[in-house]
């Protein structure tokens, strides 16, 4: 089975997108990653501090692979592994009856706490996954091609960042509601 190459290429480049930019949010403040962490209280202390380094590096290395060529199958199935990862971590809590956790996710995401929203919002970053590990049907990109895959990941990281604020501001407008 084969996919059309622009279909391909952007979900790649929109997870890539994703991952790159969840991967520097984390990096460049590793202790309020590390914070969060410990809030799903499901790691042991003495790996919170090796989980916090290790998890924002596989996902550089998840958002680099998908766009080199060598490695898109390898970058995608890194991309599932992660988000099931943390998508079980998130269920975890919320069966556990803990909504008041920040995500950990960085950036405007960190503001949200988990939700099946959130669940739900990493379920359609899988199938983006499920797209991008499909192999692409044999044909050369065109100037036209590029265009629209780079409008497209540009797009859907946009929906992404949307969707996750709407998640953030969920809480807020709840409480809004209730006291007016």
């Amino acid at each position: 089975m084969h996919a059309d190459l622009v279909f391909v290429h952007t979900a790649r480049a929109a997870l890539a997108i994703v991952f790159l930019v969840a991967a520097w949010q984390k990096l460049r403040d590793l202790e309020t990653f590390e914070a969060a962490l410990a809030n799903y209280a499901l790691l042991p202390d003495g790996l919170l501090a090796p989980v916090a380094r290790v998890l924002p590096l596989l996902e550089l290395g998840a958002g680099l692979t998908l766009v080199i060529a060598p490695g898109h199958a390898a970058g995608a199935l890194l991309v599932l592994g992660l988000l099931a990862l943390v998508t079980t971590a998130v269920a975890i809590n919320l069966l556990r009856g803990r909504t008041d956790v920040g995500c950990g996710c960085g950036g405007i995401e960190d503001e949200q706490r988990l939700s099946w929203a959130l669940v739900a919002r990493n379920g359609v970053l899988m199938l983006l996954g499920l797209v991008a590990l499909v192999p692409p049907a044999p044909r050369e990109l065109l100037w036209l091609d590029y265009l629209t895959v780079a409008g497209g990941a540009v797009a859907l990281y946009g929906i992404y960042v949307a969707s996750s604020q709407l998640i953030a501001n969920a809480p807020r407008l709840s409480r809004a509601r209730l006291h007016a």
